[in-house]
């Protein structure tokens, strides 16, 4: 586990709006509040004025300059969050604050001198004071690392770092180019590929607002909000309280790109309203994991990593979406089902309609949230403006907070919410400075493109290799790293070698994004299942078992998309439709065969449950595989397939809810007559 990630997992005091400050708060503490509030504001007031174009005073910052503002405040504002000793959100101590100011003053130098360096092009020819100032630079951003990302990541970015160093010295085929310590580490700070590249470019352009707009959201009614509308659509059905996490979660998921704080927030209300209704202990803690994890993934904001991704794939923004949009479709459609299922063999009820807020009332009270919604994705996908619509949503929001009363923002909360928003932009800032330099240490040593040709070779040319290779790289680092240092990482390394495979780009990087995110349902790591489990008082094992059957659909929809690129709409829309119909045929086969129950029809069992789950399962798979060359088959004889795997399980399940229903018939009979 991380120290981000265990960090994460904890009362997270300064990101929280109602950790208030106390009455005998320390004025350290205090002053890092001030601080941290104070950097966010200007911080913020420098992106609107970058993204904007204002140009207030005749000042325009070049792409470098911005950069390095941007990049050096946050860094500086990481040591104040996570300072040396103690927990995320404790008091920082001196050398927190030193190694603050040194940030800054690296930071004022890297400023002033930028347009020397893109002139001069410092990154292969730096003064000796500039090389000086790099290494200083370069020990705070590993050290940001270290303190955000945790030490497993630490390690991974610092042996990349130092790689141009050794290159020729390691054997093939990871030899590379050799560069001295100082020509190394100049590239790094200096070149715009190592540490403010790609990933710092997609967060100084789109990634910052949008996560200003999931902040300002759940600070100000907007996730109360939504999670009352889940309430009131599904909440009275059985297993109401689960599809209410599903839907709240995910929803949340999608605003914060966090997992771990997502179950923390959300799971504190779901996870007791699911145990209130009989849902297990464990599958309670494992519904807001799969729910949360899956938040991740779901459109229209994904977090941060999507935004990443399009800059990767200088594509806009809202492509990754609308891509994105049938796997988390396949995803949520899976869950609900196996919800439904599990609901249906052993007798769940809903929530008591007592209890559920009426959805009139929730939508008289709460319109103008919608709004807001409506405003964002007009501005993303009419418009196209993903750089600018945050910040537009945002405003709105802020107006609509003050409209309605129950959740008013006062200058305290609004001063509490600066903190927070500034403590989550210090944490991806520290992270992606540090996994730039994976990325540079590639570009400088010509190692990318090496490896390409290598993983082909050893999979000898086979995609289907390939993609497992994947698969488990991506879970391995997935473990280790967050979704974004992972994505990046992979990006850089495997996506290039899937492509020359002949796979979809697109479907390419989605298909890392998601195996990236399985370590989070899936033991021994399990991050999302474990914090889940410890809010239900589950066994943290138990729970990642079966969060790993409830979100069974993550571990294959994968190899779905990427296969065939239909569904991720990269296909005429006749094929598109009949993919989507064939997978969510498929997704609903194989949620009723890992539950053991058919809804509408009954349950599996008997001395042959098993082979006829398995079969269930089976047949769905054979619905949703993709229609490819390498199979031969067209969507008609996969769906024949799988009808001849499922027909005999579904007549089981058919034949024992008739058998189940006569019996409740019968009881119902005898006890009327008893009483006559």
């Amino acid at each position: 586990m991380t120290a981000e990630q265990a960090s994460d997992m904890s009362t997270d005091r300064v990101a929280d709006p109602e950790a208030a400050p106390a009455a005998g708060q320390s004025r350290a503490d205090k002053a890092a509040r001030w601080a941290i509030g104070l950097a966010t504001g200007a911080g913020l007031l420098m992106v609107i004025h970058q993204l904007f174009n204002l140009q207030i005073g005749g000042l325009v910052l070049i792409e470098g300059r911005y950069l390095y503002l941007l990049g050096g405040l946050f860094l500086a504002v990481a040591f104040l969050v996570f300072p040396m000793r103690g927990l995320r959100g404790d008091t920082p101590g001196l050398i927190d604050w030193l190694l603050a100011a040194a940030t800054l003053g690296c930071t004022a130098y890297l400023t002033a001198t930028a347009q020397r360096n893109l002139s001069e092009g410092w990154e292969y020819a730096a003064p000796q004071l500039a090389v000086w100032v790099s290494y200083g630079f370069i020990a705070l951003v590993l050290e940001g690392t270290r303190r955000a990302g945790g030490t497993v990541l630490f390690v991974i970015v610092l042996v990349f770092a130092l790689y141009p160093t050794f290159a020729s010295h390691v054997p093939d085929p990871f030899s590379g180019f050799q560069s001295s310590f100082g020509e190394a580490v100049s590239y790094h700070v200096y070149s715009s590929e190592s540490s403010f590249g790609i990933p710092m470019k997609a967060f100084g352009g789109v990634v910052i607002g949008f996560i200003l707009f999931g902040a300002v959201l759940q600070r100000t009614g907007g996730g109360q909000f939504f999670n009352d509308l889940a309430l009131g659509l599904v909440g009275g059905f059985r297993g109401g309280a689960a599809k209410v996490s599903i839907f709240a979660s995910g929803f949340m998921g999608s605003m914060s790109g966090s997992v771990i704080s997502n179950v923390l927030t959300t799971g504190a209300v779901s996870i007791p309203a699911m145990r209130r209704t009989g849902f297990s202990k464990e599958t309670a803690a494992a519904t807001e994991a799969c729910a949360s994890t899956g938040g991740v993934l779901m459109p229209p904001i994904m977090g941060a990593t999507a935004f990443v991704m399009a800059s990767f794939l200088s594509r806009p923004y809202v492509e990754i979406a609308i891509a994105a949009a049938i796997p988390s479709l396949l995803f949520y459609f899976g869950l609900f089902a196996q919800i439904d299922a599990y609901s249906a063999r052993r007798g769940l009820k809903g929530i008591p309609r007592a209890e559920l807020p009426r959805l009139r009332t929730v939508l008289k009270e709460g319109w103008l949230y919608v709004s807001v919604f409506a405003l964002l994705i007009f501005m993303l996908i009419v418009l196209r403006r993903e750089t600018s619509a945050p910040f537009y949503a945002t405003a709105l929001l802020l107006v609509v907070n003050q409209l309605l009363p129950g959740n008013r923002l006062s200058l305290r909360g609004l001063g509490q919410m600066f903190v927070g928003v500034g403590a989550g932009l210090a944490e991806l800032t520290a992270i992606l400075l540090g996994v730039g330099l994976i990325v540079g240490a590639f570009s400088a040593t010509g190692l990318a493109g090496t490896l390409v040709n290598e993983l082909v070779f050893i999979a000898g040319d086979n995609t289907l290799v390939l993609l497992l290779m994947g698969a488990v790289t991506s879970f391995i680092f997935g473990m280790g790293m967050t979704v974004t240092a992972c994505y990046i990482f992979l990006a850089v390394v495997l996506a290039p070698a899937l492509e020359q495979g002949g796979l979809n780009q697109l479907a390419v990087h989605l298909f890392i994004l998601y195996w990236g995110m399985v370590s989070y349902i899936t033991p021994p790591v399990a991050l999302g299942a474990f914090a889940a489990a410890t809010m239900s008082g589950a066994s943290a094992m138990k729970t990642g078992l079966e969060a790993m059957r409830l979100g069974g659909v993550i571990y294959v929809a994968p190899f779905f998309f990427v296969l065939n690129p239909a569904l991720i709409g990269e296909a005429p829309a006749p094929e598109v439709a009949v993919a989507l119909v064939s997978a969510l045929t498929g997704v609903a086969l194989l949620s009723f065969g890992l539950q053991g129950y058919v809804s509408f029809l009954g349950p599996i069992r008997g001395i042959f449950a098993l082979p006829l789950r398995v079969a269930l399962c089976a047949g769905g798979v054979a619905f949703a595989i993709p229609h490819t060359e390498e199979t031969g088959l067209g969507y008609g004889a996969t769906a024949l397939i799988g009808l001849a795997l499922a027909a005999l399980p579904l007549a089981a399940a058919a034949l024992a809810g008739q058998r189940a229903a006569q019996a409740e018939r019968t009881g119902q009979t005898g006890t009327s007559n008893a009483g006559e």
